[in-house]
């Protein structure tokens, strides 16, 4: 299955990667520093919601969160994002007490019980934001890119902390309405640039932030595979470069047929081969809910790419 989608990831042969050339910098964090000569680093994903779209209601428990948590750094993860409401198409949103009720728990216990890994909150609001760094997260992880609470930057700014800057066309309810781009990868560049340029004038730094393309968010099947066809135009923001694209439904539809795709537990081939293709090209976090496959792929593949 993975075949199908590297055919459908074919590359342009007039574009030349050099993916040793990409990320040398530092990412620094409470939790350690992430030296990107290293890349890719694996960021486990933990939802702890009853509705996201591939583990909803597994780990909502705190204990079975933590058991998580523990069985994903021991797999290789270097950053756990853990998110306490969900963004997939179509989601509600929830309260900011039961979004703070979810994750704040959690990442008190994991920052003490695994002090090397990073604990990323994947949130919009910016209280969630607050208490989570002070219960000891190392980074904020906010798909709408600083737009959707004003406060947002100042927290950031406040605690010194890394933010990742997603893209996302409208909201979890609409971004699937029929998605519409004049060039997707140059839309999604500049705005990925605006965000950029607005958390600046907003006083964090540049060695502060980092981007994602966000892939399935407000995206056509096409959309995400042209985004990967020319993901090495990213490098251009000059910021670390993050990939989710973990059992998201593209992949699902490119294996199996728009009509029939594939679930999300049987996708684990195709994020492999989109996670491997992102890497070659420059990625610098991968976004995973399956840990270990991850890094084992990306063990063959450093091995591969030294001789």
């Amino acid at each position: 299955m993975a075949s199908i989608l590297a055919k459908t990831l074919k590359h342009d042969k007039k574009t030349v990667y050099c993916p040793r050339n990409y990320g040398m910098r530092i990412l620094r964090t409470c939790a350690g520093d992430l030296d990107f000569s290293q890349r890719p680093f694996l960021m486990g994903i933990l939802n702890v919601t009853p509705d996201s779209f591939s583990d909803g209601a597994r780990y909502v428990a705190p204990e079975d969160a933590i058991s998580r948590a523990e069985a994903m750094a021991e797999e290789g993860a270097r950053l756990i994002d853990i998110g306490g409401e969900s963004t997939r198409p179509g989601a509600d949103p929830v309260t900011l007490d039961e979004e703070l009720r979810r994750v704040v728990p959690v990442v008190e216990i994991l920052a003490a019980r695994l002090p090397g890994v990073a604990f990323s909150v994947d949130t919009t609001k910016a209280e969630v934001a607050r208490r989570c760094l002070d219960a000891g997260a190392s980074l904020v992880n906010d798909v709408s890119a600083l737009r959707s609470d004003p406060d947002m930057a100042g927290v950031i700014k406040d605690h010194g902390v890394p933010v990742i800057l997603m893209h996302r066309k409208g909201n979890p309810q609409t971004m699937q309405d029929n998605p519409a781009y004049d060039d997707v990868v140059n839309d999604v560049l500049s705005f990925l640039t605006d965000r950029i340029d607005f958390a600046l004038s907003r006083g964090l730094r540049k060695e502060q932030l980092l981007a994602d393309p966000g892939f399935g968010f407000g995206k056509t099947v096409e959309h995400n595979v042209e985004l990967l066809r020319r993901f090495d135009s990213f490098s251009s923001l000059n910021v670390p470069l993050v990939v989710g694209a973990s059992r998201k439904s593209f992949i699902g539809k490119i294996l199996g047929g728009a009509e029939r795709p594939l679930p999300p537990e049987d996708r684990l081939e195709g994020t492999l081969a989109v996670h491997l293709w992102a890497a070659a090209r420059g990625a610098h976090i991968l976004r995973v809910h399956d840990v270990g496959a991850t890094a084992r792929a990306l063990a063959l593949w450093k091995t591969l790419e030294r001789h």
